[in-house]
């Protein structure tokens, strides 16, 4: 049984959905945490629905936020538990994807998942495991779990755009190079970007490299 999810959302500037992205918060954080970059985004991305569900648990290290699955090095919960709660999250967010398609009635190409540190993980977790590939994963200061099972497990491999902050002090900027490596490796396109002296967080920078990998995967010519 899959729960549901509070989910925000901004509307398309233009009236009509042609696409849809999918914010996919971090640990301890909130929905509306991303929902705001929906703002700077929208007036290039006129004919897109911005959707940012709350994670379904609430975070103990964070008594505002909410969390996708616990993190043992960080609460002291067990690597079962973790792995558990993990698989019960990727199942909640697919089953959002599908209410999506079926309240939009955009194509699962049109979906886009933007995830940041923890929503990345879950976001290159569960893109590859639909069936029908999606548009896209944009990951932002995340990690690949589970990287050994990717190739056996992928059942489409829509592009990636990794990008990372060169300082960031949660999530080693390693993690980029590691999984970019094993995603090239099951046959995904990666496209990977670095944020220098920035550390865990998206700065203009890398907003403006996400924006440009939206709009070439939603057919956008550079000059619309």
């Amino acid at each position: 049984m899959t729960r549901r999810l509070n989910t925000g959302r901004a509307e398309p500037k233009s009236g009509e959905t042609k696409n849809v992205v999918v914010f996919v918060h971090g640990y301890g954080a909130n929905g509306a945490d991303l929902l705001g970059l929906s703002q700077p985004l929208a007036e290039y991305l006129p004919d897109t629905l911005f959707l940012a569900p709350d994670a379904p648990e609430p975070c103990a290290g964070a008594p505002m936020g909410f969390q996708w699955f616990p993190l043992p090095w960080l609460d002291g919960s067990s690597e079962e538990a973790s792995r558990a709660s993990m698989e019960q999250a990727v199942a909640d967010l697919d089953a959002l994807l599908d209410e999506v398609l079926q309240e939009t009635g955009v194509r699962p190409e049109d979906i886009f998942l933007f995830g940041f540190s923890q929503g990345t993980m879950l976001s290159l977790h569960l893109a590859p495991r639909r069936k029908a590939e999606i548009g896209g994963v944009v990951g932002f200061s995340g990690r690949l779990l589970a990287p050994e099972r990717l190739a056996a497990e992928a059942a489409t491999t829509p592009p990636v755009i990794l990008i990372h902050g060169d300082a960031d002090p949660v999530v080693p900027h390693a993690s980029l190079t590691e999984a970019g490596d094993a995603l090239s490796a099951a046959g995904f396109r990666v496209y990977a970007h670095t944020m220098r002296g920035t550390g865990h967080g998206i700065d203009p920078d890398g907003l403006s490299v996400a924006l440009a990998f939206l709009r070439d995967r939603m057919g956008l010519a550079s000059g619309d």
